[in-house]
């Protein structure tokens, strides 16, 4: 599948998926997977081709239920709760990907999805840890800590999307951990996601999308 990173301007995939189920939370499973639904018709179903190749490249790697189940819940805030729900992870990423393919068939009843090609080697895994783990004991004390929506290992997790699976995914799903959680960042730490997110042919918007905590009240983006 291709990844053109740049035709929505808006945060996509399974990370920008997670965000509309952060605001405002969903309840239910059957609310669950309208929104999905939803989510997937976004663009004239484009939106449902770069949800089912997250979807799927998680699906194809060796992380448990469990490590996606993580990702998910620190996305969220724990928004929508998989383990209250008893959803497992990646039997939640199954439906995710049917509901895609079946948006996708809409349009060519001959779909037929496969797993996403190797991630092309940029070099750029080492950059993305690095970011994680410049605020990875904030992050991780604040999400492990949270007096209502605790979730702990969420850095370890994160780190294995990177190495393991894509670092451009694991840089999403970092920020949106980061944005769930209200982890507090400065101006010199988001020019440096913007710079790397463009690297990895991320959009501005997907960075920054009005979530971000700023350490510095009052300066923000320019």
């Amino acid at each position: 599948m291709a990844k053109p990173h740049q035709e929505f301007g808006i945060d996509f995939g399974l990370s920008g998926l997670i965000k509309w189920f952060r605001y405002p939370p969903v309840g239910n499973e059957a609310a669950g997977l309208d929104v999905i639904a939803s989510s997937a018709d976004r663009y004239e179903g484009a939106f449902a081709r770069r949800l089912l190749e997250d979807a799927l490249r998680l699906l194809d790697s060796p992380l448990s239920g469990q490590a996606v189940t993580t990702l998910w819940l620190a996305g969220t805030f724990r928004g929508f709760d998989l383990e209250r729900l008893g959803i497992d992870g990646r039997q939640w990423l199954r439906r995710i990907a049917d509901i895609c393919t079946s948006r996708i068939r809409r349009d060519d009843p001959s779909f037929a999805p496969t797993a996403p090609g190797a991630v092309p080697a940029g070099g750029l895994s080492d950059a993305v840890l690095a970011e994680i783990r410049a605020v990875g004991a904030a992050l991780e004390a604040t999400s492990a800590n949270h007096s209502y929506s605790a979730v702990p290992y969420v850095v370890p997790t994160l780190e294995r999307v990177v190495t393991e699976v894509d670092p451009e995914l694991g840089f999403r799903l970092f920020l949106r951990a980061m944005k769930a959680f209200f982890v507090p960042i400065s101006d010199a730490t988001y020019d440096r996601y913007v710079a790397l997110g463009k690297l990895l042919g991320l959009d501005e918007a997907v960075v920054d999308d009005g979530d971000f905590n700023w350490l510095d009240q009052g300066l923000g983006p320019r």
